[in-house]
């Protein structure tokens, strides 16, 4: 029903800038919030941004707040984000995920649990 691929992942240096855009197709009369999550080798997943179906709303880990911004041109079908002051520990391959309105308006936008749909991730490496 709705599918998404990553892109714009690749190697920088620490200090440097990166945005990753992910598109969504597939046509469907519910919505959903977005988010973005990443994983190192070794790591659980891990939570890294949101935003509401509007746009209204935003949610960020501590790790990254200040640094990334989340995001999104629903005229596009895309969310985008936005990588500014990155540092080696950001590298992982990095997911988007899709979460019906509903569920992430009873369960929150923080959780990989209550996500429908994800992409394949693409990669970041930040060397030092």
């Amino acid at each position: 029903q709705v599918q998404l691929v990553e892109s714009g992942g690749g190697l920088v240096q620490a200090g440097g800038s990166l945005r990753l855009s992910c598109a969504a197709s597939g046509r469907t009369v519910n919505s959903y919030a977005m988010g973005w999550f990443r994983q190192a080798p070794g790591k659980e997943r891990e939570f890294v941004a949101a935003i509401s179906w509007s746009g209204n709303s935003t949610y960020y880990a501590d790790s990254v707040k200040g640094r990334f911004t989340i995001s999104r041109d629903n005229a596009k079908n895309t969310v985008y984000l936005q990588m500014n002051s990155l540092k080696p520990e950001d590298t992982a391959v990095y997911y988007c995920a899709a979460v019906l309105l509903t569920t992430a308006q009873s369960m929150g936008v923080t959780s990989q649990e209550g996500y429908d749909y994800w992409g394949q991730g693409t990669q970041v490496t930040v060397s030092s």
